[in-house]
């Protein structure tokens, strides 16, 4: 069985939540510039504290993961229709990376933390198991969102204990962002961004676990197309019924070891390895709390009205994904109208709550009076320019 209708409005509004959930992390993190306000009240500094935390609890590592998700099952939707019509959609896949990647690195100069560019590279690993069977593909994911390298690394810590650990690489290049990010060029935080701080994105990635992590959701996104896992039936709220118990049984032990690790084991030589699993894992068990318990809200009368304001942002992720960057460098950074110094996470919040109320105007808007977002059209006709 597999999705027929190619627009399915959960996923366009889980997308679009995906997308809000990740503006309002980027704005309390002055879009990957951290910064904290000096001379603010004891009242604001509290207020701030539960508002960073709360949001990061709730979004950080989670709404990426979901974005993820989505976007191998974006994959299969896109093969699965060209294959309908006896065409091999792989070739065209390749080349639509290489346009994902251009969109990256123009984004990742306004901000480095930019995704795209990480996406694209990891999505060239889905082109291989397109063909192969679902269990092949579900263990190949499961290895994956296991992190064999950290258990790589975890095994040699065991064995040699008096290993002397050095920070990680990416710290000394996040820490050169300042001489950039603050001051009122424009050309030199383009250049830096592009330069230092995508340096410093990619190995954060690679220390953090994120590129196992993401090809094995998407994967997971691949096989949740092959099964219609988003298209409404009696089966699938079943599933996401037992997923969301599932999940949540997960989720609670493993928030509360990785609250603990540090406290039980001294060694940071184990502890590095052990924390990046964990946190991994936890982030993705909470990750299916939220997608579960969002497709069967999205399936109740009342919650399908409210969550469906989501379906235009999502529709035209790319564009607001991009917009955003532009915008919130333009905010918080030296160039522009430099707010980092003078926002917490409060005033970051209510920017960001802000800026994706107007995204949700524009995105309405737009998609009633176009097919594609801006530059999904864009998008749309190079992967298909030369093709009859």
């Amino acid at each position: 069985m597999t999705i027929t209708n190619p627009r399915l409005r959960v996923v366009d509004s889980l997308r679009g939540f995906a997308i809000v959930s990740i503006m309002l992390l980027h704005n309390l993190e002055h879009f990957d510039f951290y910064y904290t306000p000096v001379n603010l009240p004891g009242w604001m500094i509290s207020l701030d504290t539960v508002i960073w935390d709360s949001l990061f609890f709730l979004f950080s590592g989670k709404s990426y993961a979901i974005f993820a998700l989505l976007f191998g099952l974006t994959f299969f939707i896109q093969s699965d229709n060209q294959a309908k019509k006896g065409k091999d959609f792989r070739g065209r896949f390749a080349w639509r990376l290489v346009l994902l990647l251009m969109f990256g690195i123009i984004n990742s100069a306004f901000y480095q933390g930019d995704i795209l560019t990480i996406y694209a590279i990891i999505g060239f690993f889905l082109i291989p198991v397109l063909k192969m069977s679902n269990k092949a593909v579900f263990l190949i994911a499961v290895i994956l969102m296991l992190q064999p390298f950290e258990w790589y690394n975890l095994l040699v810590a065991i064995q040699n204990p008096e290993l002397k650990i050095s920070d990680p690489l990416s710290w000394s290049y996040f820490g050169k962002m300042s001489s950039y990010i603050t001051g009122d060029s424009l050309t030199a935080t383009l250049i830096g961004n592009l330069t230092n701080g995508k340096t410093a994105v990619l190995l954060w990635n690679w220390e953090n676990g994120r590129v196992f992590q993401t090809l094995s959701l998407f994967m997971f996104g691949m096989l949740a197309g092959r099964k219609s896992l988003f298209s409404p039936s009696k089966t699938n709220r079943q599933f996401w019924r037992k997923a969301l118990i599932i999940a949540t049984a997960l989720f609670i032990p493993l928030f509360v070891v990785k609250g603990g690790i540090q406290s039980w084991i001294h060694n940071e030589v184990i502890t590095r390895p052990l924390l990046t699993m964990v946190t991994s894992w936890s982030n993705m068990a909470f990750m299916m709390v939220l997608v579960s318990g969002f497709v069967l809200l999205f399936q109740t009368r009342i919650f399908f009205r409210i969550l469906s304001v989501f379906s235009p942002i999502g529709q035209m992720s790319l564009s607001n994904y991009v917009i955003q960057s532009i915008i919130g460098s333009f905010i918080y950074y030296g160039f522009g109208l430099a707010l980092y110094q003078y926002t917490g996470s409060a005033h970051c919040l209510l920017i960001g709550i802000t800026l994706a109320v107007l995204q949700g105007y524009f995105s309405t808007w737009w998609m009633k009076h176009h097919k594609h977002g801006p530059l999904e059209a864009i998008w749309h006709k190079a992967t298909w320019i030369g093709s009859k």
